[in-house]
C-alpha cells in the first residue's frame, strides 16, 4: 500500500510502498509451507551454495505473497471500517508478518559473502531491508508492537475536534460549510477542519481549527514512545543501529551518504524556497497586520491554507500576482460541472491511457473507496493498493470536488500504474526503484496538467497567454511544489533524531518546532509545550510511513518530466510541456516502471533521464521565470527569519 503525502484534507498529499503496512503485511494461514530457515554454517556444515540461496528465495517469495495477501485484506477492511475487531484482526496479521520477517532477515545472513548471480544477490539485499518496522523476536513484544502500530493509525483515523458544548458525534455527510465556522453542534473530522483552513481568512477561526485538530495527538504520545523503543529493538536484531538507520539503508548507498545527499539537494533548492517564503509572508502581513507577522518573523502555521503548512496553494487568492488574468480556479469548474468521485478518477485514468497504458480493470472501480462513508469511521488519508501483489488494484480516498483532490488522484494512480507494470516480478522486486520514484510518478504526469490541457477538459475557460498569466500559473504551482520541500525533509529528520536518541522523549515537541522553524520558517500560532504532541497530528508519524520519499519525489518528478518531454519531442519551456497523448513518452515511462526494484535506482534514473543522481536543475529550470520575478518583488523586504 502506498499513502499520500497529505495534501490538505485527509489525503493531503498523498501514497509509498509498505507503511503503515506495506501492501499488506501480515497474517498467515497455517497451511502454507514456511520458507527455508537456513542457519549460519557451523564448522561441520558445508558452506551455502547458489542452489540453496535460490531455493531459499523461492520459499521467501511464496511465503511473502501469502502473508501480504492476508495482511493487505485485513488492513483494507480495518482502514475502511475502523472498529476494535478490525484493529485486532489487522494487528494479528501484522504480527504474523513481523515474526516471519524477523526470522527470515536473520536467516538470510547465511549467504553473506557467497558469490551469487546478480538477480539473487539483489533479492537478498532487498530482503534485509524489506520492512520499515522490524519487530523484536520476543513474542510478547512483537504482539505489543503490532498492536501499537494499528492502534496509532486507527486513533488518527477516528480523530475529531468537538467545539465546546457539542456532543461527541460525527459531523453529518455534508461536512463543514465552505466558509465560516460550522454549526456548533457538530464534531469535526480532519476534512471538515481542513476545509476551514482552506477557505476562511479569519485569524481566530483558523486558530480554532488548527488547535482543534492538533488536540487529537497527545493520546498518541505514550504509544509512539513505546513504538520507538520496540522498533529500535527490532532494528538492532536485524543488524541496524536504530530504525532510522534501517530506513536510510534503502537507497543503494551508505546511510550516511544518503543523509548527506538530501542536504545537498535541499541546499540547491533553499534559495528558491526563501524567495517564495519572503513573498508569501509579505502578502500575509498585508492581510493580518504587522503586529501578528513581523518583518523578519516566521509565518504562523495556521495561515497557509493547510493543516501542516506543507502546501500553500489554498492561499493563492491572497497571493495572486496579477488580477484579471485567465482564472486558474479549477475547483470552481469541477463543482460547476458537478463531477462526482468516479468521474474525477476517470479524468486521471484518461491521462495515463493517452500514453498507451492500459485502462484500469473493472475490479478497480468495484473495490476502491472513493467517497467517505457516512455510517462508520475510515482512514480517509489517500492511499493506493495492490492487495496481495497480484494486480488487485484499488485506491482509498475520501474524494472532494476540488483541484487538490484531482491532483492527488493523479498521484495515487501513479502508484497504481507502477504496481500494474511490475506485479509479475519476484515479490522482493515489487517496489519502486526507490520509494521516491514510487511517489513521483503520478506527480510527474500531473506536471503535464497544464492550463492548455485543463482547457481541453473544460476545467478552465482561457489559457494564460502572456508573462503575467505565466507568473500567475508558476506561482500557484510553486505554492505547492516549492513550499513542500522543507516539510518533506524535516519529518524524517525529526524521526531520525528520535530513533537515534538525539531527541529524547521529553523534548519531542520542542525538537519538532525547532526543525519547523529551521527548515520551513513557520512557527506555532499559540505557545506549545511537551503536553502537546504535534508530530502525531500528521498521519505519517503515527502510521510509521517514512517521509523523505516525498521530498525526493518533488525533485525527481521534474527530472522525469524533463526526460519525458524530450521523448515527446517538446522543444519549448519546460513549464509549457504536456506529454498527454505521447506514445513515445509513454513507452519510456513504461520501461522504467517495469523494472520495479530489480536494478539500483541510479541505473533506473539513468535509463529514464540520462542522469545518475537526483538533480534539482530541472525544478530550477521549470521555475526560473518565477524566481526572477520573486527577486524583483522582494526588493525592500527583509527576507529570512
Amino acid at each position: 500500500m502506498l499513502v499520500a503525502l497529505g495534501l490538505g484534507s485527509a489525503c493531503g498529499g498523498a501514497a509509498s510502498p509498505a507503511p503503515p503496512l506495506p501492501a499488506g503485511e501480515a497474517p498467515a494461514s497455517s497451511a502454507a509451507p514456511a520458507a527455508p530457515r537456513p542457519q549460519a554454517a557451523s564448522p561441520q556444515e558445508a558452506p551455502p551454495t547458489v542452489a540453496e540461496a535460490q531455493a531459499f528465495l523461492a520459499g521467501v517469495d511464496r511465503e511473502l505473497r501469502r502473508l501480504r495477501l492476508q495482511g493487505a485484506r485485513a488492513s483494507w477492511v480495518n482502514q475502511t471500517f475502523i472498529t476494535d475487531d478490525t484493529d485486532a484482526l489487522s494487528a494479528a496479521a501484522d504480527e504474523a508478518s513481523m515474526e516471519y520477517l524477523n526470522r527470515t532477515m536473520k536467516a538470510a545472513r547465511r549467504f553473506d559473502g557467497l558469490a551469487l548471480p546478480p538477480e539473487l544477490a539483489r533479492q537478498l539485499k532487498l530482503l534485509k531491508i524489506s520492512t520499515t518496522l522490524p519487530a523484536p523476536s520476543d513474542p510478547a513484544e512483537r504482539a505489543e508492537l503490532a498492536t501499537l502500530a494499528v492502534e496509532m493509525t486507527s486513533l488518527y483515523g477516528k480523530g475529531k475536534y468537538c467545539p465546546k458544548g457539542t456532543a461527541a458525534r460525527p459531523a453529518p455527510a455534508g461536512g463543514a460549510a465552505a466558509a465560516g465556522a460550522p454549526p456548533a453542534q457538530k464534531c469535526l473530522a480532519l476534512d471538515d477542519l481542513s476545509e476551514i483552513l482552506k477557505t476562511s481568512r479569519k485569524w481566530d477561526e483558523l486558530l480554532e481549527a488548527w488547535t482543534g485538530w492538533h488536540a487529537i495527538a497527545p493520546p498518541l504520545r505514550p504509544k509512539f514512545e513505546r513504538y520507538v523503543a520496540l522498533g529500535n529493538k527490532g532494528a538492532a536484531e536485524v543488524g541496524f543501529t536504530d530504525l532510522g538507520a534501517l530506513w536510510r539503508s534503502g537507497y543503494d548507498m551508505p546511510p550516511e551518504a544518503f543523509e548527506a545527499d538530501t542536504e545537498r539537494l535541499w541546499g540547491q533548492l533553499k534559495p528558491l524556497y526563501d524567495e517564495l517564503h519572503c513573498y508569501v509572508r509579505a502578502k500575509l502581513r498585508a492581510t493580518y497586520g504587522k503586529d501578528r507577522i513581523g518583518e523578519k518573523a516566521p509565518i504562523p502555521a495556521h495561515l497557509l491554507g493547510n493543516m501542516w503548512a506543507q502546501l500553500w496553494s489554498n492561499t493563492y487568492a491572497l497571493m495572486e500576482p496579477y488580477k484579471g488574468q485567465p482564472s486558474l480556479d479549477v475547483t470552481r469548474k469541477i463543482k460547476a460541472k458537478k463531477l462526482d468521485e468516479k468521474q474525477m478518477v476517470a479524468l486521471g485514468e484518461r491521462f495515463f491511457t493517452s500514453l498507451g497504458l492500459d485502462p484500469l480493470p473493472a475490479t478497480f472501480w468495484e473495490r476502491s473507496l472513493f467517497k467517505k462513508p457516512t455510517d462508520r469511521d475510515v482512514v480517509c488519508h489517500a492511499s493506493a493498493w495492490d492487495v496481495g501483489h497480484r494486480n488487485d488494484l484499488r485506491i482509498k480516498m475520501c474524494i472532494r470536488p476540488n483541484e487538490e483532490d484531482l491532483i492527488t488522484i493523479h498521484h495515487e494512480l501513479g502508484h497504481i500504474y507502477y504496481y500494474n507494470q511490475y506485479y509479475k516480478l519476484p515479490i522482493l522486486f515489487q517496489e519502486g526503484a526507490n520509494d521516491g520514484f514510487h511517489e513521483g510518478i503520478g506527480d510527474t504526469l500531473a506536471l503535464s496538467v497544464t492550463p492548455s490541457y485543463l482547457k481541453a477538459l473544460g476545467l478552465v475557460d482561457r489559457v494564460p497567454e502572456d508573462e503575467k498569466g505565466l507568473i500567475n500559473f508558476l506561482l500557484k504551482t510553486a505554492l505547492d511544489k516549492v513550499a513542500f520541500l522543507p516539510f518533506g525533509k524535516l519529518i524524517d529528520q525529526w524521526r531520525w533524531d528520535v530513533f537515534s536518541g538525539k531527541t529524547k522523549p521529553a523534548d519531542y515537541n520542542k525538537a519538532w518546532w525547532a526543525l519547523r522553524l529551521k527548515y520551513q520558517g513557520v512557527a506555532p500560532p499559540v505557545p506549545r509545550s511537551e503536553a502537546d504532541f504535534d508530530p502525531g497530528a500528521k498521519f505519517h508519524v503515527p502510521a510509521n510511513v517514512p517521509y523523505t520519499r516525498y521530498f525526493l519525489a518533488h525533485i525527481y518528478q521534474f527530472q522525469f518530466h524533463r526526460a519525458l518531454c524530450k521523448a515527446a519531442g517538446h522543444t519549448g519551456p519546460l513549464h509549457a510541456c504536456s506529454i498527454h497523448g505521447s506514445a513515445a513518452a509513454g513507452e519510456k515511462l513504461r520501461a522504467m516502471l517495469a523494472l520495479g526494484a530489480s536494478r539500483p535506482w541510479q541505473e533506473a534514473m539513468r535509463a529514464m533521464t540520462g542522469e545518475a543522481e537526483g538533480d534539482p536543475s530541472a525544478m530550477l529550470e521549470y521555475f526560473e521565470p518565477l524566481r526572477r520575478w520573486l527577486k524583483e518583488q522582494n526588493k525592500g523586504e527583509v527576507c529570512g527569519w
